[in-house]
């Protein structure tokens, strides 16, 4: 059993340089050279995708991407390395952003402590959030268009109350 005194919540697991550092090296192996997440936060367009992996463990929660849908179609021509014209269709982008979340979440999980499992990509409309102290955001952008990398407590969590990890 663990206190409320000897447990952490996300935020005082990882911070958002961390997530920043996972990035800078995911991104130019998958999404290619030359291409680079930059922490500069630009304006939420109207409409959403997202693409996430839960993390289950001494910490439970999910690793989640997020970007308009015209740019999940552009990561996805480069994730897959095609030449204009390019035309992608709905499964590839899901496969693209997952993989992108798969291995975000992999990564991540990596750097939190206890044993953890990385459940599968998932796409749609982001997760619930559980507790705002449990959630590190980093805003950012991917060729000047929004883009989000979240690591979240979950919501409906065993103990989303106290979804922290024992000291």
């Amino acid at each position: 059993m663990t206190t409320a005194e000897s447990t952490q919540p996300i935020t005082a697991l990882l911070d958002a340089e961390t997530v920043l550092g996972i990035a800078d090296q995911v991104w130019p192996s998958l999404v290619g050279d030359g291409e680079v997440f930059v922490p500069v936060p630009a304006p939420p367009p109207a409409e959403t995708v997202s693409a996430w992996v839960d993390i289950t463990g001494p910490w439970t929660g999910s690793v989640v991407l997020t970007c308009a849908p015209a740019t999940a179609e552009a990561l996805t021509a480069s994730v897959l390395m095609t030449r204009p014209p390019v035309v992608v269709d709905d499964e590839d982008v899901e496969d693209a952003l997952g993989e992108l979340a798969n291995v975000l979440g992999g990564n991540i999980k990596s750097v939190l402590p206890g044993e953890s499992r990385l459940g599968l990509p998932k796409i749609g409309s982001a997760p619930s959030q559980g507790r705002l102290d449990d959630v590190c955001r980093v805003a950012g952008q991917w060729r000047g268009q929004f883009l989000t990398i979240t690591v979240q407590g979950a919501a409906d969590a065993p103990h989303a109350e106290r979804n922290e990890v024992p000291l």
